[in-house]
């Protein structure tokens, strides 16, 4: 269906020319052009078939536009006769098309151009030998050559320069569509990453319970009571189930962050993913929020999930204290041995009252239309993570700056790729 669809479009395409020799046997018309394009678009088909089947369906074109033309003079044989070199010249096209397929996306365009013109080149001339043999024309002349030098040329690189330019809008979208898969996957990761952290704590947690569990267990067989000893037996035992089910779940969730599997990003794109992944929360709160940075440093890093965590849990937190519009600022800077990141808003601060509290588990001043509390990780959780990974997170005090501010501290060689 492909190879019809290509010869039916070259043999109408071809009907739009010019004669520059003498009489209506030769031209120089869009089919060549058409031709062309389609091949370079369509890798997929057999090109020597494909210019096969073009030059019958470009004979059979022309030999019926001929009849519906001269009507009583129209005389089959004498237009097969005429058309044939030109279903010639899109054979000899293909098989030189089909020479250089392999290496279509190898080529640069300047040299894929060059190919494609010594070819066109040499099936125009081959086409006007055949046509000199059968119709008796001369087949030299000085004007010759370079009126169809100069042509495949211009029309070579128009379409290699059309194609390229097709090609680029394709991986663009493509490159588009990745983008928004990589971003949907790490808006999962960093969720994710808050909960693989506090569900380690709990197994840590559930461990020292089985512990106390056992000894306690230990302690009531000693003293004679079976009963209470049995009990705490079964106690102890459906902790340690629990804890065998949060292992599995953990083993599977750290898997998602496994550093020999995961890809790196430098601060840069960490900034700008968080910044578009905040400026649409803002949108759906119908916030005009500005987003600006200030990045001092820039380097590559593999603990970008945690990065995006911690990030987008501080920018998110200033988009819900601006009003109605406002600014939020990230600076990154490297100060000795740290990397320093500042997360800045214009919003309604912080009360000078909670300022000591804001980091301690439960605290929030985020309440919904039914008075229930906020289900984030809340800023004492993101300490948390800060703090397991050796970093600091403070509260600019407010003599200090006009804006609230947070101040994450990191040590530079942790945060560096393949460090």
């Amino acid at each position: 269906a492909q190879m019809l669809l290509v010869a039916i479009v070259t043999a109408v395409a071809g009907e739009f020319k010019i004669t520059p020799f003498s009489g209506e046997v030769f031209r120089i018309g869009l089919g060549s052009s058409a031709f062309l394009l389609c091949l370079l678009l369509m890798r997929q088909l057999p090109y020597v078939y494909t210019g096969i089947a073009t030059g019958i369906m470009v004979l059979l074109f022309r030999t019926l536009k001929d009849a519906v033309n001269l009507l009583d003079l129209f005389s089959f044989e004498a237009s097969l006769h005429t058309h044939f070199s030109a279903a010639i010249y899109y054979m000899i096209f293909a098989v030189g098309m089909s020479r250089i397929k392999p290496k279509l996306s190898e080529f640069h365009p300047l040299l894929l151009g060059g190919f494609i013109t010594l070819i066109e080149f040499t099936s125009n001339e081959l086409e006007l030998l055949i046509r000199s043999i059968m119709f008796g024309y001369r087949y030299l002349y000085s004007s010759q050559w370079l009126l169809l030098g100069a042509t495949a040329v211009l029309r070579s690189y128009f379409i290699v320069g059309l194609y390229s330019s097709i090609t680029i809008s394709q991986m663009r979208v493509v490159h588009n569509e990745q983008q928004k898969r990589m971003e949907q996957m790490l808006n999962i990761g960093s969720g994710l990453y808050g909960e693989v952290f506090y569900l380690r704590k709990s197994m840590d947690t559930l461990e020292q319970i089985t512990a106390k569990s056992h000894n306690l267990y230990g302690k009531l067989s000693e003293s004679g009571e079976k009963a209470n000893s049995r009990s705490m037996l079964e106690i102890t035992q459906q902790i340690h189930e629990v804890k065998k089910d949060s292992q599995r779940i953990l083993a599977g969730l750290l898997k998602l962050f496994d550093r020999k599997t995961t890809t790196e990003m430098s601060l840069s794109e960490i900034v700008d993913f968080v910044f578009r992944s905040n400026h649409g929360y803002g949108q759906m709160l119908r916030k005009e929020i500005r987003m600006e940075r200030e990045i001092r440093t820039d380097y590559v890093t593999d603990h970008y999930i945690l990065l995006l965590t911690v990030l987008n849990n501080l920018v998110s937190n200033s988009v819900e204290a601006i009003d109605k519009d406002g600014r939020v600022r990230i600076r990154i800077d490297e100060q000795g041995a740290e990397t320093v990141i500042a997360v800045s808003d214009t919003g309604s601060g912080i009360a000078e009252q909670n300022r000591e509290i804001i980091f301690e588990p439960g605290f929030t001043t985020k309440f919904n239309q039914a008075g229930y509390a906020a289900t984030g990780i809340g800023l004492s959780h993101v300490r948390d993570i800060v703090h397991a990974f050796g970093g600091k997170l403070r509260l600019q005090p407010s003599e200090q700056a006009d804006d609230t501010t947070f101040v994450l501290v990191f040590s530079t060689d942790s945060l560096k790729k393949g460090v």
